[in-house]
């Protein structure tokens, strides 16, 4: 179907208030940041039903430009670590993870693993989804209506990435932490999740895999102890499996970034083999 930029926002704009009658009220935005945000919260809100063949091809010439307008981050453009055990395996890397051009992203779910559907809300989950499209909650929809239960904490489910420049979304449950520090049930869940993508990915036959901040945000797991746990836990896969996929520490805030920098140059975690 052949239109500019601004035509397809405004057909999956009112695609998708069609497809919610109790939304008709909603006054459409002149302005293009105003129409960008309306469709990004359409999309959240919508729940996983079947999608028409017209409606995911105007999504995804509008993603696709989106993602151009946004760029791409390839592996060729970061530098390993090269501090500590496995440094050339190692990267960091801050930015927006939807952008980033590797096998596999990591995305931090809920037990329910079908995406944010609060609107416009900054977490990890809500950005993948958005931009993947509608396409992944239902494939995530799809695992667990085979499963039939909630996705465990600690465990790991692989689906495509759709319209983001990762080949896979692995999506993962990490730990809340009610306490002021997190217990060592906490610790342990942590480690699996991080086990569990590093396995899913290698089984999925994955070159490289970028991590976010598992459980910190909204799920309260300190950040600093959360970065130590994700190194080590990392590194001590890598020990242990002999694997030679290179694994991508994303961080969004600057905080994170400076925390997973310390906790590097401090070398702070020997792997235990």
């Amino acid at each position: 179907m052949d239109m500019t930029q601004d035509e397809r926002r405004l057909w999956l704009i009112q695609a998708l208030l069609r497809e919610r009658p109790d939304l008709m009220g909603v006054q459409v935005p002149c302005g293009q940041d105003g129409q960008r945000d309306l469709l990004r919260a359409l999309m959240n809100v919508r729940p996983a039903e079947p999608v028409s063949e017209e409606f995911c091809e105007v999504q995804d010439a509008y993603l696709t430009d989106r993602l151009a307008e946004r760029g791409v981050v390839r592996m060729k453009d970061l530098a390993p670590v090269g501090v500590g055990a496995y440094g050339d395996q190692l990267f960091l890397w801050q930015g927006d993870i939807t952008t980033l051009a590797v096998d596999a992203i990591v995305n931090a779910a809920n037990s329910q693993m079908l995406g944010c559907f609060v609107p416009g809300h900054h977490c990890i989950d809500n950005a993948i989804h958005t931009f993947a499209g509608v396409q992944l909650r239902l494939a995530c929809a799809e695992i667990m209506r085979a499963q039939g239960h909630e996705e465990p904490t600690g465990s790991a489910k692989i689906t495509p990435g759709f319209n983001l420049p990762a080949a896979h979304v692995i999506h993962t449950v990490g730990p809340i932490v009610y306490g002021p520090v997190p217990t060592a049930r906490d610790e342990l869940a942590l480690r699996s999740s991080y086990r569990s993508c590093l396995e899913t990915a290698d089984a999925a036959g994955c070159a490289s895999i970028a991590f976010c901040c598992i459980s910190t945000g909204v799920f309260h797991y300190p950040n600093e102890s959360a970065a130590r746990v994700a190194i080590d836990e990392v590194r001590m896969y890598l020990s242990r499996t002999g694997s030679p996929m290179r694994v991508v520490f994303n961080v969004f805030l600057d905080k994170d970034h400076d925390i997973y920098i310390q906790t590097f140059v401090r070398g702070c975690d020997v792997v235990n083999s």
